[in-house]
């Protein structure tokens, strides 16, 4: 369900409902087994939240790892389901680096100019991914060409 997106309101009862009244003309509301897995997902302890953040931690670490072969510069404490790596300056931009690391290693990264203008120098990757994907671009990454040239 990557890019959607779960939302709650609360506050005073009269303008909730002056909201959910303008909204009921607006759209036509989520989808229901969204709202029942969000519903489902509060109501999990804490463990599986634990457990949860532990997998995106080593798949951000892998795209890390990603992202220093690449000689890209990243920001560690950044959050999200993306790391976002400035091209390096001898790279005109991130459309030149994901095409010769398509072209050269088989490994598809997202050039960050696709999300407009400001993105150019950068690429984007995504920690939906399991791990054994990230260690695969690596692995491909590592053997088929040297990427810092």
């Amino acid at each position: 369900m990557a890019g959607w997106r779960q939302g709650a309101m609360v506050g005073n009862a009269a303008i909730i409902r002056d909201v959910l009244r303008f909204k009921s003309n607006m759209d036509s509301g989520m989808f229901a087994p969204a709202q029942l897995a969000a519903a489902h997902a509060l109501a999990l302890g804490q463990d599986w939240f634990d457990q949860l953040n532990a997998v995106y931690r080593e798949r951000e670490a892998r795209v890390y790892a990603l992202m220093d072969a690449l000689d890209c510069s990243y920001d560690p404490d950044s959050v999200g389901m993306f790391v976002w790596g400035k091209v390096p300056d001898q790279v005109r931009d991130g459309y030149e680096l994901s095409d010769k690391i398509l072209y050269e290693n088989d490994v598809f990264i997202t050039p960050g100019g696709i999300f407009g203008s400001r993105g150019d120098r950068y690429i984007r990757i995504s920690l939906c991914a399991p791990v054994s994907t990230f260690d695969a671009a690596l692995e491909r990454l590592k053997t088929t060409a040297a990427i810092k040239s």
